[in-house]
């Protein structure tokens, strides 16, 4: 059997519906409303997202870091209109003010709430927890921009939080994968909206720095929680020569550590809790999606 076969085996009987349908819609020609339709489950009535939805937290409560998943979901379907209910709820979500930090004016990265669920211990509250980092601040600033209606009240907090959180890239140039991400959905929004209020020259080419940086060259080191060429899957640095070259060793390095049950092996835990076990394959199948990916990218796709 197959690499692929093997992992699309796991998928069909560990993933969530919600991941099921990104799995369909990526290699079975599944429907994007499929997708939507499972994310849907995930969203409270205040529009704010939680449930799981990002799979180390269990907290049913709309956190942004869930609101941030759940606009990642939206992103990987091409997008959907902005009067549809999902994006009108989030709009609520973020209008609101809930879990947002007035003096740093960004939204929370670990909320108080998460501290009475199962989660991660990275997701749990405490005075020491509050970062300010822009993750995922920047990336809902993206998104704001990209949705929300021109020279409404959110629209120009958005552009605000934008500016000053480029500015902070630019300065500081921070060396961690998720806030890179975060800048990179940034800028993608706002290419979508034809809208950028700050210098995406500029805040690109500290991107390409950064993520340049944080990727880790040392294979031997590749089974550890740290940066391969597939932590940047949409970055077109990737296709430099030196760093294609890379990705193919990685595509090698996936196919050879493949599980005999398809998924595979994750680099962190939490097993505090009996949820554990449940998030665990979780969040295999949604690595194993984006390893298929990867694998699909760079042409080793079996």
């Amino acid at each position: 059997m197959n690499t692929f076969e093997k992992a699309r085996r796991f998928i069909y009987r560990n993933a969530r519906p919600i991941d099921l349908a990104l799995f369909k819609y990526h290699f079975e020609n599944g429907s994007a409303n499929d997708v939507i339709t499972a994310l849907s489950a995930y969203q409270n009535p205040d529009g704010g997202f939680g449930h799981g939805i990002e799979a180390d937290n269990f907290n049913p409560n709309s956190i942004p870091i869930g609101v941030w998943k759940a606009t990642e979901y939206v992103k990987e379907t091409g997008g959907i209109e902005p009067d549809h209910p999902i994006i009108q709820g989030i709009l609520k979500y973020l209008s609101s003010g809930s879990d947002f930090d007035p003096e740093h004016n960004q939204w929370l990265n670990t909320v108080p709430s998460s501290n009475d669920y199962p989660c991660a211990m990275w997701w749990k509250y405490s005075e020491e927890s509050k970062t300010f980092e822009y993750n995922p601040t920047a990336a809902l600033a993206g998104f704001i921009i990209k949705y929300a209606k021109k020279q409404s009240p959110l629209y120009e907090k958005g552009v605000q939080i934008a500016k000053t959180a480029a500015d902070w890239f630019i300065k500081n140039a921070p060396i961690e994968r998720h806030i890179a991400a975060c800048f990179i959905s940034l800028i993608d929004y706002c290419k979508e909206a034809g809208d950028m209020p700050f210098d995406g020259a500029a805040l690109s080419a500290k991107l390409d720095e950064v993520i340049d940086r944080s990727i880790c060259r040392d294979t031997s080191r590749w089974g550890e929680y740290i940066p391969r060429p597939s932590a940047f899957p949409k970055w077109q640095g990737l296709y430099s020569d030196e760093l294609k070259k890379l990705c193919h060793a990685e595509c090698e390095y996936i196919k050879s550590t493949q599980l005999a049950d398809g998924s595979f092996y994750l680099p962190w835990q939490w097993s505090d809790y009996k949820e554990w076990y449940v998030a665990e394959n979780w969040c295999k199948a949604a690595i194993t999606i984006d390893n298929m990916l990867f694998l699909r990218e760079f042409g080793s796709l079996e």
